[in-house]
């Protein structure tokens, strides 16, 4: 199991920064959605990859984080979806004000002559 989340994370890292160093708007915030998604997946693996265990306590059974995945992480990568989210709508709209201004969607505002 760590090795298949091992992947992703690189797998969406390496994307993410090949689409970082493109020069159209569209693909920089992608690549920037990216990073987002293996920086909220290595969080999320810090508080233990857990498979099969109880989601709640059985009656009279006492809790241990030896058996149980750590909340706090769980609960550090809600919020970062939700606010990587507002992020991603704000880029976009500052994507399309600036493709209304300077009518091309290039990070540096001009077409590359080929």
């Amino acid at each position: 199991m760590e090795l298949v989340v091992s992947l992703a994370i690189g797998v969406l890292t390496g994307s993410g920064v090949w689409l970082l160093l493109r020069s159209r708007t569209f693909q920089v915030i992608i690549g920037l959605s990216l990073l987002s998604y293996a920086v909220n997946l290595f969080i999320f693996s810090t508080g233990g990859l857990r498979t099969g265990a109880a989601a709640i306590l059985a009656p009279g059974q006492e809790g241990s984080l030896a058996h149980f995945a750590d909340p706090l992480p769980q609960a550090l990568v809600l919020t970062a979806i939700v606010i990587g989210f507002a992020t991603t709508a704000l880029l976009l709209v500052v994507l399309l004000a600036a493709r209304g201004l300077t009518g091309t969607d290039h990070v540096d505002g001009r077409e590359r002559d080929r």
